[in-house]
């Protein structure tokens, strides 16, 4: 029984608990995609960028309020920081859309076009913030650093495998939770919310009925901006910031976003949490579980990986792949990519 007792922990310490955290990062990710396409009709490449733009500047933030003893121990200074970075992102994407994607909307370019403008937006932004903040790994996680300590369980539970809780992992999935709360409150109760999915569904009559383009737009980068910034700056506290991560963060966003239906905000979030599961569980070295479940002579030689680590973003690739050739409408019905 005990050696069932330790399997259960070593899953829920290296595949649970972590894809849980990665998940809802995807998944807040994966619906400042959605949103985009579901009001602008494209897929925004400088959607990563921008995660990492609206990170960068609440990293910024966070060390001025460090340095002025500003805190808010145990959580991390960087969530009394995240609105000002919210705002500086949003500034940017507004700017952005003003400057280059208003253009395209008026001659009505196609959707082809918009894709290949946002590459060449995603291109500045990324070197905007090199520029801004620099090209090394940040650490800029403070407060607790766990809710539950490896050590302190052992000699609580005295298992032979540890449980740690990281306090960055609790944060992610308490804000996520309750900014999805807020977005489906936004778009299902509120007049704003009503019109943009109204504006999504037939743009045409929700032309017809009175309800203004532009203010639609408005908000839904607003929208975008702030998941885009809220998403990546927990992905830094969980792990470190590097600009370039989150340029290869994007295939797994926007696989989560297509596998879970383009333009549905339930599938972005169903999406997120199956593409961060399988890239955890495929990756996973089983031989430590199998050792406390298996007998001897069934238990792998080797690590037990499916994949190594090095090809994880394979795994986001494949079932992409795979859900476009199937079901190109996503798991919930979302716009046919």
């Amino acid at each position: 029984m005990t050696d069932w007792i330790n399997a259960i922990v070593a899953l829920l310490n290296f595949v649970v608990i972590p894809a849980t955290a990665y998940g809802a990062q995807l998944s807040l990710g994966a619906l400042g995609v959605t949103i985009i396409y579901g009001i602008l009709r494209f897929s925004n490449f400088a959607h990563g960028d921008t995660m990492a733009f609206g990170t960068a500047c609440v990293i910024l933030v966070t060390w001025a309020m460090q340095s002025w003893g500003l805190s808010i121990a145990p959580l991390p200074t960087a969530l009394l920081a995240l609105p000002f970075g919210i705002l500086a992102c949003v500034g940017l994407v507004l700017g952005t859309d003003r400057v280059v994607y208003r253009f395209y909307r008026r001659v009505r370019a196609a959707p082809a076009i918009l894709v290949i403008v946002s590459l060449g937006v995603m291109f500045v932004m990324n070197g905007l913030t090199r520029l801004l903040i620099g090209v090394d790994a940040i650490t800029f996680a403070d407060g607790a650093r766990f809710v539950i300590a490896a050590r302190d369980f052992k000699e609580a539970t005295g298992l032979d495998e540890p449980l740690a809780l990281r306090a960055t992992q609790v944060v992610t999935v308490v804000t996520a939770i309750a900014v999805v709360a807020w977005l489906f409150w936004f778009l299902n109760r509120t007049r704003t919310g009503k019109s943009m999915r109204a504006f999504s569904d037939n743009e045409d009559l929700a032309l017809l009925s009175g309800i203004n383009p532009d203010r639609v737009v408005r908000v839904a980068w607003i929208i975008a901006a702030s998941l885009a910034t809220i998403a990546g700056t927990l992905y830094g506290l969980d792990k470190a910031f590097r600009p370039f991560d989150y340029f290869q963060l994007l295939l797994p966003i926007f696989a989560a976003a297509i596998v879970g239906g383009l333009g549905n905000p339930v599938g972005a979030i169903a999406g997120g949490f199956v593409i961060a599961y399988s890239e955890v569980a495929v990756t996973y070295a089983w031989k430590k579980v199998a050792g406390y479940v298996l007998p001897a002579a069934l238990q792998p030689e080797g690590l037990g990986q499916l994949l190594s680590t090095e090809y994880k973003f394979a795994v986001s690739f494949l079932i992409l792949i795979a859900v476009l050739l199937v079901r190109p409408t996503g798991l919930f019905k979302g716009k046919s990519v």
